[in-house]
């Protein structure tokens, strides 16, 4: 059956490296789209070298189409805050720079609503220990799709050694904490 795209919802999130994210989110019951790309810098039309050398303020982030009556923003979020730390600020791992930060990039008030709530609902109950959650909230901006070869990166190279070593534990982090989202 086909969706109609107007009843689609856009959520733009920077977990870290995007191969890592869109290999979850793939995943994800209700996700019908994940498409890597870059934001929120000042460079028009970014290469994946542009951006890796840290200049150009983007971040690397995945664009998700998702139908809302099928998961929820919050749903989305809570996973998103699930497989990557929140708490380290533009990095992720072993991938260090502003371009790996942690970042909601909404498309409307409400998801910016919804994310500060959630980022305040986590603090106040202590989950990460007393460190601070430095994902940052803003509107999306400048955004630009990855080039084709880091599309569905880990479905195309599972063998390749970031995916093997870092791509493929979070999907099966994913996979076991969130069974109940795991598309059929």
């Amino acid at each position: 059956m086909a969706l109609d795209n107007d009843s689609l919802d856009t959520l733009v999130l920077g977990g870290g490296c995007f191969w890592c994210t869109e290999a979850v989110f793939d995943r994800v019951e209700g996700v019908v789209d994940v498409e890597s790309g870059y934001c929120n810098g000042h460079v028009h039309r970014p290469t994946y070298e542009q951006v890796c050398s840290g200049t150009t303020g983007h971040v690397e982030v995945v664009k998700l189409r998702f139908d809302p009556a099928r998961i929820s923003l919050r749903q989305l979020l809570e996973i998103f805050f699930a497989v990557h730390d929140p708490t380290t600020l533009n990095r992720q791992g072993n991938d260090v720079g502003t371009q790996y930060r942690s970042g909601i990039y909404t498309v409307n008030d409400a998801q910016t609503q919804e994310a500060q709530a959630l980022i305040a609902e986590m603090a106040a109950s202590g989950v990460y220990a007393g460190r601070p959650i430095v994902t940052e909230v803003v509107p999306l901006a400048n955004y630009w799709p990855a080039e084709a070869y880091h599309q569905d990166y880990f479905l195309n190279h599972p063998d390749q050694g970031y995916c093997a070593f870092v791509v493929g534990p979070k999907v099966q982090k994913f996979q076991q904490t969130f069974a109940a989202h795991l598309k059929r």
